[in-house]
């Protein structure tokens, strides 16, 4: 399974050290986990969620990543966001599986795929293969807009 995340240079190892102080929009506090999608577009519009509409002072060093993973995630139910970090928080802890897929709110033809750092097959997914990624480059007004604006 090909996995996709967007993220800025420094923070490209697969550890979940950024989720552990304050957990991820479904992993509480307290637990390394590392997002990922299971799309790259998905990637950047995760991403993109969190930039200034504007674009003004993103920093420049972010890096497109995938990796692959010879896993099936478990299927997370989700009909509400609390009892999927409640979910979340049990499967970290129990180190059922490798990944977990959420259904995307932001896109829900694809998954947010959670990998737990701490299973012990996680030593086995190879880092992120990358490429620099630029929200200006891929937002820009392509030639054309203004005629199809109207």
């Amino acid at each position: 399974m090909k996995l996709w995340r967007l993220t800025r240079a420094p923070f490209v190892a697969l550890d979940g050290a950024g989720a552990l102080e304050k957990g991820t929009r479904y992993a509480p506090p307290g637990h390394p986990v590392v997002s990922l999608a299971s799309e790259a577009g998905l990637a950047v519009l995760v991403a993109l969620r969190y930039q200034p509409t504007d674009l003004q002072g993103i920093p420049d060093d972010y890096v497109l990543g995938w990796t692959e993973v010879d896993a099936v995630p478990l299927r997370v139910p989700d009909p509400d966001e609390e009892t999927i970090r409640t979910f979340i928080g049990q499967w970290l802890d129990e180190r059922r599986s490798l990944l977990a897929a959420v259904r995307s709110r932001v896109l829900p033809e694809a998954d947010v795929v959670l990998m737990n750092p701490l299973h012990p097959e996680a030593a086995a997914v190879p880092p992120l293969t990358t490429r620099p990624f630029s929200f200006t480059e891929c937002l820009h007004d392509p030639p054309m807009a203004a005629q199809y604006r109207g």
